[in-house]
């Protein structure tokens, strides 16, 4: 193993009995070969088993639409590309020369995938007791955190909330543009409210764009709505 794969593993907190699963876990599917899709995929089944598991024991007077909730604040694709971004992830990222000429190794959905491959990875070196060790450890007070749960849901619904609670008009969203390559698009959406100026907002897809619209009319509806 590499010098940077050696001081990688030990930021992880685990060091694999084969080696090989911690390097595939890190190969995206565009260096070709051998790469952590389906590493992901078991990743993130395990990710969500213990993430659940955690919140029920910890939080026991949560319903079930707010351990829900608090559980998709955990697993969301933001929260796990900034867990891997503290594990300098990015760093060791294996990728076809488009992604990387790109900057493949800095995107949210590359980092995110990377992460839950990573867990999938120790899963199966170790078992269920340093995968759970390890998603504990990178989530740390995360778990602990009973947040308000009107922020744990997203701004569209927040909004179409407010908007319902005042037996006004539902918002209306409208794409206004798209931009960049196919593998790296900003989409300009605006979020029209009663009559209200529309509201902008851009992202890397349809449901962030929106989002952010949704946010930034919530921030002009309600300013205590603010991040």
């Amino acid at each position: 193993m590499s010098v940077g794969l050696e001081r990688l593993a030990r930021r992880i907190g685990y060091r694999f009995q084969d080696r090989q699963w911690l390097q595939t876990a890190l190969t995206h599917r565009s260096a070709g070969g051998q790469h952590n899709e389906r590493l992901e995929f078991l990743g993130d089944a395990v990710l969500g088993f213990v993430v659940a598991a955690a919140l029920y024991e910890r939080h026991p007077r949560l319903d079930e639409g707010n351990l829900s909730r608090l559980r998709a604040s955990l697993v969301k694709g933001e929260t796990l590309a900034e867990l891997a971004r503290a594990l300098q992830l990015g760093d060791h990222l294996v990728l076809g020369s488009g992604e990387m000429k790109s900057g493949g190794h800095r995107r949210d959905s590359i980092l995110s995938d990377a992460f839950e491959a990573l867990i999938g990875a120790i899963y199966l070196d170790g078992g269920i007791e340093p995968a759970t060790r390890f998603i504990h450890d990178s989530l740390g007070s995360r778990l602990d955190e009973a947040h308000s749960m009107a922020r744990l849901k997203d701004p569209k619904t927040r909004l179409q909330e407010f908007l319902q609670s005042r037996g006004l008009a539902l918002p209306e969203y409208r794409v206004l543009a798209i931009e960049g390559e196919a593998h790296d698009q900003t989409f300009q959406v605006e979020c029209r409210v009663s009559d209200l100026p529309p509201f902008r907002a851009s992202g890397g897809s349809r449901r962030k764009a929106k989002q952010s619209a949704a946010q930034t009319a919530l921030e002009h509806l309600m300013p205590e709505a603010k991040r």
